[in-house]
């Protein structure tokens, strides 16, 4: 298995230039970045991924942020992404 450091983390496919969609990923640095869909820097980037979702929700009201997995669980594994 690669060391999640060296992983390159992507936002799903059906994100776009209109799209108005906000993610949060772990960074290799155990922060969290909130994120607008393409952009090349981070919204902001906060100490938990509680903060981080509300975040989201602040910057993109009305929309479930997608938030990147970090664990596995039963309804998923890492490098997934599911509604906050």
């Amino acid at each position: 298995m690669s060391n999640t450091k060296d992983t390159k983390h992507t936002k799903p496919a059906a994100a776009h230039k209109g799209d108005k969609k906000v993610f949060v990923e772990k960074r290799p640095e155990g922060d969290f970045a909130v994120r607008k869909a393409n952009s090349e820097r981070a919204s902001d980037v906060l100490p938990t991924q509680a903060k981080a979702i509300e975040r989201a929700k602040e910057l993109s009201p009305g929309a479930s942020p997608l938030v990147e997995r970090v664990r596995n669980t039963a309804g998923g594994k890492p490098d997934q992404w599911r509604k906050a």
